[in-house]
């Protein structure tokens, strides 16, 4: 199954948005039977189309006060340099998400931090002991008008 489908376009429009909307209400809004619509999502699922569902997060709530988009340039351009940041990155809890990107840097992390002293640290303490690390520049989020990530 593929999401070419204008049907399953439309059910997976619905779900990013609501991941927990029933399957009844789900089958109502793109017009199928309940057991139609089921087939359809496990076919989904069982592809790896559908990869998961999450809880989304408010990060007010969540003592989260402070979030940057830091691009992160290496100093070697090697595949020894970008698993070894790669790594360092992954168990580090203050990143959010890590892209592998093209242009004048190699790398775009989304940060979460109680406030900008817990950032400072985190910019300072971890990802400034780095030795693949060449340079960091850090966008600072003030607003998210539009924010669709699941």
């Amino acid at each position: 199954m593929s999401a070419s489908d204008p049907t399953n376009d439309k059910i997976l429009r619905i779900l990013g948005r609501k991941g927990r909307i029933t399957n009844q209400a789900l089958a109502g809004h793109v017009g199928l039977s309940p057991s139609a619509t089921l087939r359809r999502v496990q076919a989904m699922e069982a592809s790896g189309l559908i990869r998961g569902y999450r809880a989304v997060i408010d990060p007010d709530r969540a003592g989260i006060g402070f979030t940057a988009y830091i691009a992160v340039g290496l100093n070697e351009h090697t595949k020894r340099a970008q698993g070894a940041f790669e790594r360092a990155i992954a168990i580090a809890p203050e990143v959010r998400e890590c892209h592998n990107v093209t242009g004048s840097v190699e790398y775009l992390l989304r940060v979460e931090a109680r406030d900008l002293a817990a950032y400072k640290h985190f910019h300072t303490e971890v990802l400034g002991m780095l030795p693949q690390v060449a340079r960091l520049t850090t966008y600072v989020v003030m607003g998210s008008p539009k924010d669709e990530r699941g």
